[in-house]
């Protein structure tokens, strides 16, 4: 018997939830939602957000799940309570799991600007760890260029050098990459910072929290990622999402189109 789980993200930024989650684990059945439609969730204000994590769960509600993964940090900080709330079942999230292994003063998050502005981070962490120094950084233009079909090289490294220049200048001591789309530049990110700040990927903590409540199975023999039992939902763009599919999993699957019914 198969878990089903639930990972959204407004694009591939959940990626990174659903390898963290395969790496670990084989009894699963996903659906991935993707809100392609309304990709950047980072700008967008608080109303908004609330507004899209209730048509979100309206997706969900009829898949049976027994859990949600938060993969996008926006949603994850804006609109927690209505996730909870509306599908009823156990629901995981990058910010408060990431919140508890952080084991350093001087914190950095690089997050979205609707992240930064609800100071999620900052409140998660430091009700948990005092005198902790929590410096936010707001990466307005990430997301788009990370999801672009070609990475541009070149403004991702003026775009990195700009976001992190004021972090390192604060002598942060570890480093948390505040949306999911993030980590999937993590290599990238490494080499702009000394090797001695460490840089944390919250889905790590996310699917740790996870897998100590939803035990995996003694007779499970990890062998290799499969997204066998992976169905992908987007609300555009399913062609060119498709292709992103290809580029960052390594595989051809089906993407089925849904109508989540907003005008925002």
């Amino acid at each position: 018997m198969k878990l089903k789980i639930g990972i959204f993200d407004s694009g591939i930024g959940g990626f990174t939830i659903l390898n963290s989650l395969l790496k670990t684990r084989k009894d699963v059945e996903v659906f991935y939602l993707a809100d392609t439609k309304r990709i950047p969730f980072g700008s967008k204000n608080f109303k908004e957000i609330r507004l899209i994590a209730k048509e979100i769960c309206n997706f969900f509600i009829d898949k049976n799940l027994d859990a949600l993964l938060v993969a996008c940090n926006t949603t994850n900080a804006c609109a927690l309570d209505i996730l909870k709330n509306h599908l009823n079942v156990p629901c995981f999230d990058l910010i408060n799991s990431v919140s508890e292994i952080v084991d350093k003063q001087i914190i950095g998050v690089l997050a979205t600007q609707t992240t930064v502005r609800s100071s999620y981070y900052k409140n998660a962490i430091t009700s948990k760890k005092n005198n902790t120094i929590i410096f936010q950084q707001e990466c307005p233009e990430f997301v788009s260029e990370i999801e672009k079909e070609k990475l541009d090289l070149d403004k991702l490294n003026y775009l990195s050098d700009l976001y992190l220049r004021p972090l390192i200048n604060k002598n942060i001591e570890e480093l948390i990459l505040g949306c999911s789309h993030y980590p999937l530049i993590f290599d990238f990110l490494r080499k702009k910072i000394n090797s001695n700040i460490k840089i944390i990927d919250p889905s790590v903590a996310l699917i740790k929290k996870f897998n100590e409540s939803f035990a995996i199975p003694k007779t499970d023999r990890y062998e290799c990622i499969s997204f066998e039992n992976v169905k992908f939902f987007v609300s555009s763009e399913r062609d060119e999402f498709s292709k992103k599919v290809k580029f960052w999993l390594g595989i051809n699957k089906e993407i089925r189109m849904v109508n989540l019914r907003s005008n925002v």
